[in-house]
């Protein structure tokens, strides 16, 4: 049994939610012995704050020996990776998660 963890994101990830959505990263970040898995397939919206919390999320879990994996990013998210360039920042995988909580 796998003690990854996951979360699912959707709607718009962006300053406008950027505390709420800093405040649920670290909360599974916490509750991810091994690493968390984010499922970004229903986000609409991505903008710099959402980058920068992914980001900050990421760099988290590799201080503490844990890992962050993006699952199936939508075409939002994944136009936004590209633009900055972070494609290869992140462990991206393309299926979505089976299970997952909606934001």
């Amino acid at each position: 049994m796998s003690a990854r963890s996951s979360l699912a994101l959707e709607g718009e990830l962006t300053i406008y939610g950027a505390a709420e959505l800093q405040a649920r990263l670290i909360a599974a970040l916490a509750d991810a012995p091994e690493g968390l898995d984010i499922d970004l397939a229903g986000v609409t919206e991505i903008d710099s704050a959402g980058v920068q919390l992914l980001m900050a999320t990421h760099r988290a879990a590799q201080a503490s020996d844990r890992s962050v994996r993006l699952r199936a990013p939508s075409e939002a998210v994944r136009d936004v990776l590209d633009l900055f360039d972070l494609v290869s920042f992140f462990d991206i995988a393309a299926a979505a998660l089976p299970l997952g909580e909606p934001a």
